[in-house]
């Protein structure tokens, strides 16, 4: 009795806890964004964050007119911190800052001038330079050279591509907050090694996804400070030949025209290491999802139905079995985990390079290639958590199907004191051989002549629910959002972008 009085005392706030509203449960988010969720209708649950849109800004970063129009950009900051420190006069500045617009260099004439000089930057030069009176064209890429150029450019484009996905992230993020906080309480079997192990709630399994997802989000934001020091204008083998005396501290006034932090002093282009950065990440945020689209595949399995992949309005899941509902999303993340991670070797194997600077792989292209695969990925990622519709009946029996035998560690808990802990285990273990006749272990502890007399029928009530059982799920819920919620109030955002 004292052991049931004990148990009692234990449970009572768990089930006061689970009495309350999820709005009581979680405290006022501190930004607007996040703000107390309305009532949510039953049974469905209907999610106030909107999926990601199917439009592609990082297709925009990566084309060819946003390539010219940053190469433009590096032109004109170049131009002016010449001027800033007497290289160049200050009128051939002025003329090429005003010069550089993409009206000036329509992508035909630059295809048209390519197609007789076969060289991308010098067909580029020769149509910005008719823009500009001949002084002005005489002082235009002033000692600089094509990969500077190019590889600072792609810096540019990488760096509002990190934006882009770091604001990708962040609206998962809220997803994940409102579907892990509205089943915080909800009871699933746990598994390892595929086998069932302990009672878990399912908002327990999406925080750690958000506390994967925000890491993510936090490699980004130190990935964007490499990136932003890796403007370079160091010339042809990087020793500044060609910039003259006053080459490095052009090269860092350069920075400070784009806003950016002082460059790296190293010359980098032959390890390209934060190139392979920027993909390695893309690489791991890919293997994420591709976890998170194979669980949830596994979990609408006919024979777990834990979850459903609610497919849209019209949608056919077999084109010979009216009855299935064949997943798709959860799918293509699984597809895109194996692409994303090879398109990223391709940049890192770029970091195996020959003497100075010459790349061979055509790794600005790849990175490109790499980035639009993964915001495809992040926009399925976060269509699917907005489809998703969790089927609670099922998880609550699946809870039973082992017949309480998940529930064994919580007997050796309660009879420790009176056997000890191993020989409880041991007494368990050996009892547990009973499960594989069907005897449920309600009925096998009832027939044991050991634990029988230890546990009264009231107390097996209680040690027997699975739902009682969840240790500090919840708890853990609402601390791993709480944390992402505060991170959230220090991300790099794009209104931060110069």
């Amino acid at each position: 009795m004292k052991r049931l009085l004990l148990l009692i005392a234990v449970l009572l706030p768990i089930a006061c806890s689970e009495s309350r509203t999820d709005d009581a449960l979680t405290p006022a988010p501190p930004e607007a964004e996040a703000e107390t969720p309305a009532p949510r209708p039953e049974p469905a649950f209907m999610p106030r964050t909107a999926p990601l849109s199917r439009n592609s800004e990082v297709a925009a970063i990566f084309s060819a007119s946003a390539l010219n129009a940053q190469v433009l950009r590096l032109e004109a900051a170049l131009a002016r911190a010449q001027a800033f420190h007497g290289v160049i006069p200050q009128s051939a500045a002025d003329a090429i800052t005003a010069a550089a617009v993409p009206e000036n260099i329509p992508e035909a004439e630059i295809d048209a001038e390519y197609a007789i000089v076969r060289h991308r930057m010098v067909a580029f030069l020769n149509v910005f330079r008719r823009s500009l009176d001949e002084e002005s064209a005489n002082y235009l890429h002033y000692g600089a050279t094509t990969v500077d150029l190019y590889d600072s450019a792609a810096m540019l484009q990488m760096r509002e591509a990190v934006f882009e996905m770091i604001a990708d992230l962040r609206n998962i993020e809220l997803q994940l907050f409102e579907i892990a906080e509205r089943y915080r309480n909800t009871p699933m079997i746990g598994r390892t090694l595929g086998q069932h192990a302990l009672p878990i709630t399912f908002g327990k399994k999406l925080s750690g996804y958000i506390g994967e997802n925000r890491r993510h989000i936090d490699r980004l934001a130190s990935l964007l400070t490499r990136i932003e020091r890796s403007i370079s204008m160091k010339g042809a083998v990087g020793s500044y030949l060609g910039m003259g005396p006053e080459g490095l501290n052009v090269e860092a006034r350069m920075a400070v025209e784009l806003g950016l932090p002082a460059p790296y002093p190293d010359d980098w282009h032959a390890s390209r290491d934060v190139f392979a950065e920027f993909a390695l990440v893309q690489a791991m945020i890919a293997r994420t999802y591709g976890r998170l689209g194979q669980e949830i595949f596994l979990l609408q399995m006919t024979d777990i139905g834990s979850v459903v992949e609610q497919r849209p309005d019209g949608a056919v899941g077999s084109s010979t079995m009216p009855h299935k509902v064949n997943p798709s999303l959860s799918e293509a993340l699984i597809q895109h985990s194996r692409r994303i991670p090879r398109l990223a070797e391709i940049v890192l194997d770029d970091m195996v390079n020959f003497f100075e600077r010459d790349n061979t792989s055509r790794p600005n292209q790849a990175i490109g290639e790499v980035t639009l695969a993964t915001e495809e990925m992040l926009g399925d990622a976060s269509r699917l958590i907005s489809r998703l519709r969790v089927n609670e009946d099922r998880m609550a029996e699946n809870l039973q199907r082992s017949q309480g035998w998940i529930l064994t560690q919580r007997i050796v808990f309660a009879v420790q004191d009176d056997l000890g802990r191993e020989a409880a285990e041991h007494h368990l273990r050996d009892l547990a051989a009973a499960a594989e006749t069907g005897v449920s272990l309600r009925e096998a502890i009832e027939g044991d002549a050991v634990l029988s007399p230890l546990l009264a029928p009231e107390e097996l009530d209680i040690l027997l629910d699975p739902g009682t059982y969840l240790g500090l799920d919840a708890a853990l819920v609402d601390t791993v959002i709480a944390e992402a919620r505060a991170a959230r109030q220090s991300d790099p955002v794009r209104g931060d972008n110069p």
